[in-house]
C-alpha cells in the first residue's frame, strides 16, 4: 500500500451531456491510496491522510494527476510504418500496411514490435488500448503475452481477411473461425485482457467470413467486435460494389450480427443520419481518430452529430497508429480540436480530456474498472507536467492550479503544446510503468 499526493483531476459524468464544469472533480491537494493495484481511498489530503498515518507517500508537487489515457483504436503491427508518405487509405494499405504486416508471420519480429509498442504506450500515458494485430494467430498470441507481462488493459484479436489483400495475408472463413475460437478461449477475460472479433473491414472480408465473425459473436457474446467503418469516400464506393444488397456500409455489419453494445467502429466519417441513429440504438461506439483522418486525407469526423441528444453515441479517441501520426493522446486531442474547429464546432479542453479518460472507458464498457478515481477501481493513472518544455513553462509559469479558469487554460495548453515530454510518470495497475525523470520523493 502507498499513497500519491498532488493535484488530481477526473470525471464523474458525461461531459457532453451535463455542463463540462459539472462533469469533473478537481482536488488541488489530494491523496490517492493504492493497495494491491486498486484504489483504496481518494479525496483531499487532509481528510484521507488521518486514516492512513503510516502509509508512505509519493508527492508530485507542481503536477496534475489524472486517470490513464484510453486509446480506442490502434494497430500494433503498424508501429514501424508510422510517417509513411503520400497516399490515401486504400493505396496506403497496399503500399505500406500490407507489406509491413507480412513480416509478422515471424513471432520474433512480432514480439520485438509488441515490446516497443507497449513501451510507447506507457511513455505516452496510455494505460488501456483497443488494438488490431494481424492475420497471423501467433502475432496475436505474442501480443497478449507481452500485454500480460505489463498488466496493461488491452482488448485485441486476430485480424480476419480473406480477399482484396496479398495472398500471404489471407485466411479463409474456416481457419479464421478455428483460430479465433482458440484465441478467445485462451485469452478472453484472462487478467486484464479481453478479446475482440476483428474483421479488418468490409472490403477485405467476404460475406461468408463476416458470417463466421457473427457466429463467433453469438457463441461468445461477451467478446468485443472491432473494425473500420466509413473512413474514406473511395472505400464507401468499393463497399457498395461488393455488397450491392446493403443499403449502406453499416448494414454490411448488421447483416452479419456484428453491431451491438460491445462493437467498436473506427472512424465513422461519412455516416448517414440513419447510420448514426442505428449505432446509437445498438449501443455501439465510435473511435474518433483525428490524426489519421487528416494524415491520409480521409475527412472530418462529425463529433457534434455523434453527440446529438437525438441519437448520442459513445465516442473514444483513437491514435490509429500507423496512419495516425502519434501515440500521444495529447496530440490526438489537439487534432480533435482542430477537426471540430474546421467544422465550426467546439471541443472544450474538459470534453477532450473526458474523451481520453472516462469517455473512452465508457465507450469500451470498462468504466466499472477504469476511467476515474472511484474507490475500488483499478489504479491506472498518469502524472502530467504542464511546464514540460521551455515554451510551456513560459506560457504557464505558475506552480499551482488555483481556479477553474486556470485549470481550463492549463488543460488546453497541455493538449495543444504537450506530447510524451509532458508525461512524468505512468502507473499501470498501481505499478510504476514509466518515469520521465527522477522526480519522486518519498
Amino acid at each position: 500500500m502507498y499513497g500519491v499526493r498532488g493535484a488530481f483531476l477526473d470525471f464523474v459524468d458525461e461531459a457532453f451531456v451535463v455542463s463540462p464544469t459539472d462533469s469533473y472533480r478537481y482536488i488541488q491537494d489530494g491523496l490517492l491510496i493504492v493497495d494491491d493495484g486498486k484504489i483504496q481511498a481518494f479525496g483531499s489530503y487532509d481528510n484521507i491522510r488521518t486514516d492512513y498515518p503510516e502509509v508512505e507517500i509519493i508527492h508530485y508537487s507542481q503536477r496534475l494527476i489524472i486517470p490513464g489515457f484510453v486509446d480506442t483504436h490502434v494497430h500494433y503491427p503498424q508501429t514501424e510504418i508510422i510517417a509513411s508518405y503520400g497516399e490515401q487509405l486504400l493505396q496506403w494499405l497496399e503500399k505500406y500496411a500490407f507489406p509491413g504486416e507480412q513480416r509478422f508471420k515471424d513471432p520474433l519480429h512480432a514480439r520485438e514490435v509488441a515490446g516497443f509498442f507497449f513501451d510507447e504506450l506507457a511513455r505516452n500515458g496510455t494505460t488501456t488500448a483497443v488494438v488490431m494485430t494481424t492475420v497471423f494467430p501467433e502475432s496475436t498470441r505474442v501480443f497478449f503475452e507481452e500485454a500480460q507481462s505489463r498488466n496493461i488493459r488491452a482488448i485485441a484479436g486476430q485480424v480476419m481477411m480473406d480477399r482484396n489483400a496479398p495472398n500471404s495475408l489471407l485466411d479463409n472463413p474456416e481457419t479464421a473461425y478455428d483460430n479465433n475460437k482458440d484465441l478467445i478461449k485462451e485469452w478472453h477475460n484472462r487478467g486484464r485482457l479481453c478479446y475482440t472479433i476483428t474483421p479488418r473491414f468490409a472490403i477485405t472480408s467476404t460475406p461468408e467470413q463476416l458470417e463466421v465473425a457473427g457466429q463467433l459473436k453469438r457463441e461468445f457474446p461477451d467478446v468485443y467486435v472491432h473494425t473500420h467503418l466509413s473512413e474514406n469516400p473511395e472505400e464507401l464506393v468499393t463497399v457498395s460494389q461488393l455488397f450491392p444488397n446493403c443499403q449502406d456500409y453499416l448494414e454490411v455489419y448488421e447483416k452479419a450480427g456484428l453491431v451491438g453494445d460491445r462493437s467498436i467502429f473506427a472512424h465513422g466519417i461519412y455516416l448517414s443520419n440513419s447510420e448514426f441513429k442505428r449505432l446509437s440504438e445498438a449501443g455501439s461506439a465510435i473511435a474518433f481518430c483525428p490524426t489519421s483522418n487528416m494524415f491520409i486525407g480521409s475527412g472530418l469526423f462529425n463529433l457534434k452529430e455523434a453527440k446529438s441528444p437525438a441519437h448520442p453515441i459513445a465516442v473514444g479517441l483513437g491514435s490509429d497508429v500507423g496512419a495516425g501520426t502519434s501515440f500521444s493522446m495529447l496530440k490526438t486531442m489537439s487534432a480533435a480540436y482542430k477537426v471540430t474547429q474546421l467544422q465550426k464546432q467546439t471541443l472544450s479542453p474538459l470534453q477532450a480530456f473526458y474523451l481520453a479518460t472516462l469517455g473512452g472507458a465508457k465507450a469500451i464498457h470498462l468504466d466499472s474498472y477504469i476511467g476515474n478515481f472511484k474507490v475500488g477501481k483499478e489504479s491506472d493513472f498518469i502524472v502530467l507536467n504542464w511546464q514540460a518544455t521551455p515554451l510551456m513553462a513560459f506560457r504557464h509559469p505558475q506552480h499551482s492550479i488555483e481556479s477553474v479558469e486556470k485549470l481550463n487554460e492549463i488543460l488546453f495548453s497541455l493538449m495543444i503544446l504537450g506530447d510524451d515530454r509532458s508525461i512524468d510518470a505512468t502507473y499501470i495497475g498501481g505499478n510504476l510503468a514509466y518515469c520521465n525523470r527522477d522526480y519522486m520523493t518519498w
